[in-house]
């Protein structure tokens, strides 16, 4: 089992074109760690607006009643991919990893595998 440091360290080392990486609770919208960033890529507020996607699609499941459960959850943008990894263990309920990827360098399947994998570890 990995910490919050240790799996943002990892999604940023190890996963490759990553630009910034957060853990989120998004009952609160708070980011409970973040790594890398810049000053364009604020990720307090990252945090903040893709709770509201997640909250938005639970609640849209939630209407269509679909019972099943959000993987992960993708954002293109014409130079960045933004991911977002719900956490699915007993522990890590309301919580999600979220990784801002330079679309030019990232190779999203890798990311999305990785992710998961860091996922599996994590012990908040």
């Amino acid at each position: 089992m990995i910490n919050t440091e240790t799996a943002l360290k990892e999604a940023m080392t190890g996963i490759e074109g990553t630009l910034g990486a957060a853990l989120v609770d998004y009952s609160s919208g708070m980011a409970l760690g973040t790594l890398g960033g810049s000053k364009d890529l604020d990720l307090s507020v990252a945090a903040a607006g893709n709770t509201d996607v997640v909250r938005a699609k639970v609640r849209t499941m939630e209407m269509l009643g679909l019972k099943d459960e959000i993987e992960d959850i993708l954002i293109t943008l014409g130079g960045q991919y933004h991911l977002i990894r719900l956490l699915k263990s007993r522990n890590n309920s309301g919580l999600f990893l979220y990784l801002a990827l330079d679309k030019e360098r990232a190779n999203l399947a890798m990311a999305r595998h990785q992710l998961k994998r860091i996922e599996s570890e994590l012990d908040v």
